[in-house]
């Protein structure tokens, strides 16, 4: 499907610049997959280019046509959709198509997870700069492909790990870095939510389409896990399978490293009834702790009362895709999340999953 298309000349280059009135190079960019995790970010990018932003999406792609009829099915986080105006983007439900005739330079990758690498890879081999949905990939060896070909092309390429971005998160981070409370002793993350059913082709219910809600949910932990602490020596995973075909429907994961912190990461998308999502965390420092539940992030001292931290009130999907624009701009490499670094988190969650299935043995994450 297509909205107006005009072909480019041939040999023209796919990354021609466009400038605003002021000299500033806009970057062109599109949209490929616009299902629920897709239309969260066409929302930032639409917020972007209101407050004047660098950047213009100007292409969706999606195979199912019907969504740019607003046939949609709704996701588990609550976020609150308008009926889509689709008339300022040409559309495709054909990727090479998209490639081929848009002047492009970055695509935004929002595909199931048997997508990325192929579609990431496309699109730096014709020089593209790409940020990619989360997990990078199935498995470590395509995600390496991912990280070599960037490397190669000379591309950017950013894995939308939202955790990294995330106002609570951030306060984490920073109080981990500082060391503002000493060490850490403890840390405990939790995931869950309901089924995910609303999925293309129930992709995400599809263990060999989405990895499972270990690879699929339970991976936004083990990142931040890796951001935080690096990567551990080995991990000790339990895993449940509840629906047929899915994969690992619920995960716990002990993580062994070696200061001796006790660290441990669980996730459930089976939880039934007006449960809703629930993301949190309690981590131990010597000399205070931090708890994050129901949204609301406390910093409790060892002295003293307990601090509600003032956070910035922009959710990290805007964070995110304002940081890729910033570093587009900038000329930078996304330092936040490097392809070699969330390379590091599928490894991760590679070993996780082969613990699972030796019923939680210690199994060594490879480096």
């Amino acid at each position: 499907m297509t909205n107006g298309q005009r072909l480019p000349e041939s040999g023209k280059d796919h990354t021609a610049s466009t400038m605003d009135a002021t000299g500033t190079k806009i970057w062109k960019g599109a949209l490929i997959g616009i299902g629920f995790m897709g239309r969260v970010h066409l929302a930032q990018y639409q917020r972007l280019e209101r407050e004047g932003a660098p950047v213009r999406l100007q292409a969706i792609c999606d195979i199912d046509a019907r969504k740019f009829d607003n046939v949609f099915v709704e996701g588990n986080l609550n976020e609150s959709f308008e009926r889509i105006d689709f008339s300022p983007y040409r559309l495709y439900t054909d990727i090479g198509e998209l490639l081929e005739r848009e002047e492009l330079d970055f695509v935004d990758i929002a595909l199931p997870t048997d997508l990325h690498a192929a579609t990431a890879i496309r699109a730096m081999e014709r020089g593209l700069h790409v940020l990619c949905e989360k997990p990078m990939a199935l498995g470590a060896d395509e995600a390496s492909a991912m990280a070599q070909t960037s490397a190669r092309t000379g591309t950017t390429l950013m894995v939308a790990q939202v955790l990294r971005f995330w106002p609570a998160y951030e306060y984490l981070k920073n109080c981990t870095e500082q060391r503002r409370y000493g060490d850490t002793l403890a840390a405990t993350f939790f995931r869950g939510g309901d089924t995910p059913v609303w999925s293309h082709d129930n992709w995400m219910l599809r263990e060999a389409r989405s990895g499972g809600s270990l690879l699929d949910q339970h991976v936004h932990d083990v990142d931040l896990i890796n951001w935080l602490y690096g990567q551990p020596e080995s991990v000790s995973c339990v895993g449940r399978n509840v629906l047929p075909g899915s994969g690992y429907d619920i995960v716990s994961t002990h993580y062994r490293y070696a200061d001796g912190k006790v660290v441990l990461a669980q996730d459930d998308w089976t939880l039934k009834g007006a449960f809703g999502f629930e993301m949190s965390y309690r981590v131990n420092f010597e000399r205070g702790c931090l708890v994050f539940e129901h949204g609301i992030l406390t910093d409790y001292p060892a002295e003293g009362e307990a601090i509600k931290p003032e956070l910035d009130e922009d959710a990290g999907f805007y964070r995110e895709l304002r940081y890729f624009v910033e570093i587009l701009s900038a000329g930078d490499e996304p330092e936040r999340c490097m392809p070699a670094d969330t390379l590091g988190t599928i490894r991760i969650a590679e070993a996780e999953l082969a613990s699972a299935r030796k019923q939680g043995e210690w199994v060594a994450v490879s480096l």
